[in-house]
């Protein structure tokens, strides 16, 4: 077996790093990761994090793997047999920020807490020390230990160190004395604890969105990078890993020169960003990347699988739930305003304190105080149309939202001329800071909130995605991706990912409501009959992730887990929309009449057996979508990721639910018996995913084992009365053929005399071994593009086939 690894995935599998899934237990899975196809692992972040963290994106030292991850020994034993395979390894890296929760565990910011400017690590965080007199404000005070005379509740001087609960800081040295009031000890410090509630608009270093525990860090200095990179550079001198993938590089100064670093540090290795493209928007290609992580396709790919006659009906039923028409542009543009002006209120204040700084500006005298200031960066904040600009690219970006601004709040004209001809500078300090501020603004106003007021359709309701945007046709799709193709041929292709609100396989069954609009607007009608809830809108939603995330088999009791799960999710949609319920200020009697809606679902007989009802009726559609979505996913340009465990049905909802354990055992199994059994596996929706699993297998293997017939992208024309059912590309020797719409090409009896023109040639599915011939052998109709088809000849039972050119 080969164990030269190219340096370009053919496909990558991602794999959740955790203590209870460590680097040697991931290692023991790479021999059936190799037997499903996959050609590159994918790693969660390593560093070590956090006590306790699930996810490691809370790196507390850049100097080693976490050692309840496997340390350095796991990813050497992983690399080895990744190595005796001939597969890949790419690894997920953090360097935006670091976690600061328990701080004896972070050896620079103890350092920083400890000595203040002193500190060798003042510079390596992204700190405004001017605010706050010298000292970094740590928000960790409850309102109960708040005392009117500006004393700590709960404050203690233990072995040296200033604790609070269970909260350990460092001393100054020199600031303890014996028996002194831990009041004025606390006084003392290069850091002031504050109450939790003033973060939002006082604190005074940089963060990751609103996480108060997560502090921005400033690899854009030189010395900084290299100590951060440190141990990641050793995994590419010892040849340990291949590839890495950068997480939220929109917060970094320099997004750009941070990518020349990388790649210098890396030799140029194979690099992915995390970067989301709104609709129209490209990525740079000054960047040295491959691509994107692949939210951009997952877009695309749910939104050709959508049934655009859908959108009306579902526009008409969101109007009724809420009262009124949902102006998704203007949803967006009010939840952004309350970020920038609440939730990520100190960042705001901070471009302003560095706009006051600016040479020459004089705009508090001119645009009516440093207040008007605030509103005008905050409305800029609001109307910037995409994440960030990086100056002097995006610069029409940033003069649209001048132009919206402008025209929103005429009010502060003045202030806007102030700012313009400083945020429009490249160079400009406070323009950085703004760069940097309004991807966190836009993630948390869209994503992370507005996604969970807006129930039309959920399932496009994704990271990366537009919910204005409502479907996209054949040919459109085509066009991406030939651009695709052409452009960023090794950028991923994701479907499910440990951030999507969704898996992939809750989107493919909600999707099929769009074809259905009259029977789920009946069905909810019923639901929110037997279970009222406070907030018809909201409960649209809610159902939609049940009917989701359901078994298709109905009959029987459901998972066990799957009752916890839907409470999970429920409490997490609820207060993330925040409109009668948040984390911070809690509604018992709303949130405890939508955990009864959950209930209802399993308790009660007559909802239960409503919600069966739509999931029996939609769960064939929602099985075609779903393998659909993953043979086009494996087989269109880019490079296929799968999220670990979706190699079979992904009914995940939103984290931490999408980072369940996988039973990588009964993988294996059901990949043993599917091989063996070649295309005789179960064709109905109902069984644990062994057809999803064949699909996968059958498509990445041929996509690592015949590269070369992946090398084009030609779209297939269908023809006849189902025509529109139909999406077809030829990669340059192996055709996707999928279907689309799959409750109209029912109703309307099948595939009929549809055709697709396929080039001349013996033709084998690779899915269910059947021949075709194409051409002057065959009895199908030539032509000068290619030969007609049967559409109905080439699928047979399947809702997908993979035709491979055989001559």
């Amino acid at each position: 077996m080969s164990t030269t690894v190219p340096r370009t995935p053919v496909s990558t599998y991602r794999l959740q790093i955790t203590a209870d899934f460590d680097l040697f237990a991931a290692t023991r899975q790479l021999s059936y990761l190799h037997a499903l196809g996959i050609d590159w692992v994918y790693l969660s972040p390593l560093l070590a994090a956090e006590p306790g963290s699930t996810h490691g994106y809370d790196v507390v030292s850049f100097e080693a793997i976490d050692e309840s991850r496997g340390g350095a020994a796991g990813l050497a034993a992983l690399s080895a047999e990744a190595r005796r395979l001939g597969l890949g390894v790419l690894v997920d890296i953090v360097p935006n920020h670091v976690g600061v929760a328990t701080p004896v565990e972070n050896a620079w910011w103890w350092d920083v807490l400890r000595l203040g400017r002193e500190s060798a690590h003042a510079d390596s965080f992204d700190i405004d020390w001017n605010l706050g007199d010298g000292r970094v404000r740590v928000p960790v005070v409850g309102d109960d230990d708040l005392g009117e005379d500006g004393r700590i509740g709960n404050l203690t001087v233990v072995d040296g160190e200033l604790r609070y609960h269970d909260n350990r800081f460092p001393l100054a040295p020199g600031s303890a004395d014996d028996g002194a009031d831990p009041d004025t000890v606390h006084a003392r410090q290069h850091y002031e604890l504050i109450g939790w509630r003033r973060a939002d608009s006082e604190l005074n270093y940089r963060r990751f969105f609103s996480v108060n525990t997560l502090a921005g860090v400033r690899v854009e200095r030189p010395e900084v990078f290299a100590a951060t990179h440190a141990e990641i550079a050793r995994w590419f001198t010892e040849g340990l890993v291949d590839g890495l993938r950068v997480d939220h590089p929109d917060g970094l100064r320099d997004p750009g020169r941070y990518l020349d670093d990388l790649a210098r540090l890396t030799g140029g290795a194979y690099v992915l960003v995390e970067k989301i493209l709104e609709p129209g928007e490209e990525l740079l290609h000054s960047w040295a990347t491959a691509g994107t992580t692949g939210y951009d396709v997952l877009a695309l790919l749910d939104r050709v699988l959508t049934d655009p006659a859908g959108q009306q009906p579902l526009d008409e039923l969101e109007t009724r739930l809420r009262g009124a028409p949902l102006d998704w542009e203007q949803l967006v543009l009010e939840r952004k305003r309350v970020v920038a002006t609440v939730v990520l209120r100190a960042e705001t204040n901070r471009i302003v304190r560095e706009l006051s700084a600016s040479p020459g500006f004089d705009a508090l005298d001119r645009s009516g105080g440093e207040g008007s200031l605030q509103e005008a960066v905050a409305e800029l904040l609001a109307c910037f149309p995409v994440y960030r600009s990086y100056l002097p690219d995006g610069r029409e970006h940033l003069d649209q939202a001048f132009a919206a601004a402008r025209a929103h709040r005429p009010e502060l004209a003045e202030a806007f001329d102030a700012l313009e001809p400083v945020l429009t500078d490249p160079e400009a300090p406070a323009a950085r800071r703004f760069q940097q501020t309004s991807g966190m603004v836009m993630a948390k106003g869209v994503e992370d909130n507005a996604f969970y007021r807006s129930s039309r359709l959920t399932s496009l309701n994704e990271v990366g995605a537009d919910p204005g945007v409502f479907a996209i046709s054949v040919p459109e799709f085509h066009a991406a991706m030939a651009t695709r193709q052409r452009e960023w041929p090794h950028a991923m292709t994701a479907l499910s990912t440990h951030d999507t609100k969704r898996g992939e396989d809750v989107r493919a069954r909600i999707a099929t409501l769009a074809e259905l609009p009259g029977i789920w607007a009946e069905t909810l009608e019923v639901l929110l009959g037997l279970v009222p809830l406070p907030d018809d809108g909201f409960g649209a939603l809610l159902w939609q992730a049940v009917l989701g995330a359901w078994p298709a088999s109905v009959e029987g009791a459901p998972p066990a887990d799957l009752r916890e799960r839907l409470h999970g999710y429920a409490e997490k949609a609820m207060r993330e929309a925040g409109d009668h319920t948040t984390w911070t200020d809690p509604d018992p009697a709303y949130e405890d009449a939508v955990h009864a809606a959950v209930d209802a679902a399993f308790d009660d007989v007559r909802t239960h057996q409503v919600l069966t009802e739509l999931v029996e009726r939609v769960a064939a559609a929602g099985w075609s979508n779903a393998l659909a979505t993953k043979l086009v996913a494996i087989t269109a340009p880019g490079v296929p990721d799968v999220y670990q465990g979706s190699e079979l049905w992904e009914q995940s909802l939103v984290d931490p639910d999408n980072r369940r354990p996988v039973d990588y055992d009964r993988r294996r199994e059901l990949l043993g018996q599917v091989r063996e059994s070649g295309a005789t596996w179960p064709t109905s929706p109902d069984d644990e995913g062994a057809a999803k699993l064949w699909v996968t297998h059958v498509a990445l293997t041929m996509r690592r084992e015949r590269p070369e017939l992946f090398e084009a992208y030609t779209p297939l024309e269908a023809r006849g009365s189902a025509a529109e059912h139909v999406l077809a590309f030829d990669r340059g020797g192996v055709v996707t053929v999928a279907t689309r719409l799959p409750v109209g090409l029912a109703e309307m009896g099948g595939w009929g005399e549809t055709t697709i023109s396929l080039p001349d040639g013996r033709w084998v599915d690779a899915l269910r071994g059947v021949e075709t011939l194409a051409g002057a052998r065959s009895s199908t109709t030539g032509g000068a593009s290619g030969s007609a088809v049967a559409v109905a000849d080439l699928m047979g039972d399947l809702p997908v086939a993979l035709l491979v050119k055989e001559d």
